[in-house]
């Protein structure tokens, strides 16, 4: 080994405890930073457990909560833009008739609101001789409520969810005869509503369908009638205000009818009468409507309620059988019945979105079907004896 081998080999055994040190420091440093991190990270997961347990739902719902009948009416304005309006009119009357009363009185909030609430609202409801159909529209209104209270995490369940709703019972809608509703048509003639009566009656239209006739929808040459538009009511603080829309309840309540003659002739007169009504009051005639069929004197669009009003008083002050003013659209349909018309044809005429719809309301009142059933198991009975011979 000369002198420069030998010089190298001391420098490396110098150099190397060195390097060895620097090492040990690095990886001492490296661990340090890794425990540094996992301690952070210990301490994040600590921090989010922490935040969630103090945020927590249940922490929020026993710091505050409203009374239950406060909620309603909040509930009822954050929906609104969400539902039909007639739902929504329906809704406030349900809280204004029963529901605000009920809960306020008892002074609960809305995290105190528990499944024995729920039955006592059904029992008094039924105290007060309703049928079991009011107690599930009221419980289908709270359990709303309650589900979207639920859904925003102000509350940690519904409680309606835990009630049995009754039994829905069966609907028999009420109607008059042929004989009864000629005698209607008689007697009404001369009244400002005779027109309205006529064509829910001839059609068996909804209230807000016949409202909204316009006299653009009525085609004399082509003989037809389009049902197309609607006229809704809604209750605003001190007003009642009417909505005119083309929007009806479903795709097949939009229909085109054949004008029936005698609905032609009623409807050639009336539009004289308002012809001779605006020359007669002039100025005072309203101008608003001049498009629409079903209209005062002096050119005013009836009102909703008006008509159930008026109609009721019409019955009561010529003795007549009381039904709704709904019922005309019952009575429609079971003279369409008792003439044979088959149940999907009567559903197209009455505009349903389904057949079902139809045969729940009526199939009780389908007769000229069970004569055809009672046909057909009679000629079976009948043949029996013959195929008897032959054994």
């Amino acid at each position: 080994m000369n002198y420069q081998e030998i010089t190298d080999v001391m420098t490396e055994q110098t150099e190397r405890p060195a390097a060895n040190i620097e090492a040990r420091v690095e990886r001492k440093r490296q661990r340090a930073a890794g425990l540094a991190k996992s301690d952070k990270r210990r301490s994040q997961v600590r921090l989010e457990k922490l935040k969630r347990q103090y945020d927590s739902p249940a922490i929020r719902i026993k710091s505050e909560s409203p009374l239950f009948a406060d909620f309603l009416r909040d509930w009822l304005k954050i929906t609104a833009p969400t539902i039909e309006r007639t739902t929504h009119y329906s809704y406030e009357s349900l809280i204004d008739a029963r529901l605000d009363p009920f809960f306020r009185e008892r002074g609960l909030r809305l995290n105190e609101i528990e499944p024995r609430h729920i039955r006592e609202l059904h029992e008094s409801i039924f105290k007060d001789g309703c049928t079991a159909n009011t107690v599930i529209h009221y419980h289908a209104l709270v359990r709303k409520a309650l589900q979207y209270a639920v859904k925003n995490e102000l509350i940690l369940e519904n409680a309606a969810d835990k009630v049995d709703r009754p039994k829905k019972g069966k609907y028999l809608a009420g109607f008059y005869s042929k004989d009864e509703l000629s005698l209607l048509f008689e007697i009404t003639k001369e009244d400002s509503m005779s027109v309205v009566i006529q064509l829910a009656a001839y059609y068996g239209l909804r209230r807000s369908e016949v409202l909204g006739i316009r006299w653009s929808a009525i085609d004399f040459k082509r003989g037809s009638i389009s049902i197309n538009h609607k006229v809704t009511e809604s209750k605003e603080p001190g007003i009642h205000r009417l909505y005119t829309e083309d929007k009806l309840k479903t795709k097949s309540s939009f229909r085109t009818l054949p004008l029936i003659p005698a609905v032609r002739e009623l409807l050639l007169a009336h539009k004289k009468k308002q012809a001779y009504c605006r020359s007669k009051y002039k100025d005072s005639y309203c101008t608003d409507y001049l498009g629409y069929v079903c209209v005062d004197e002096k050119g005013r669009l009836f009102r909703p309620t008006y008509i159930t009003d008026h109609f009721k008083l019409l019955l009561q002050r010529h003795s007549l059988r009381p039904i709704r003013f709904h019922d005309l659209r019952h009575s429609c349909a079971t003279l369409l019945l008792s003439q044979g018309i088959p149940m999907k044809q009567i559903q197209d005429w009455l505009g349903h979105s389904t057949f079902s719809t139809t045969a729940d309301i009526y199939s009780h009142l389908d007769y000229n079907s069970k004569l055809d059933s009672a046909a057909a198991i009679a000629a079976v009975f009948e043949s029996e004896p013959d195929d008897l011979d032959d054994f």
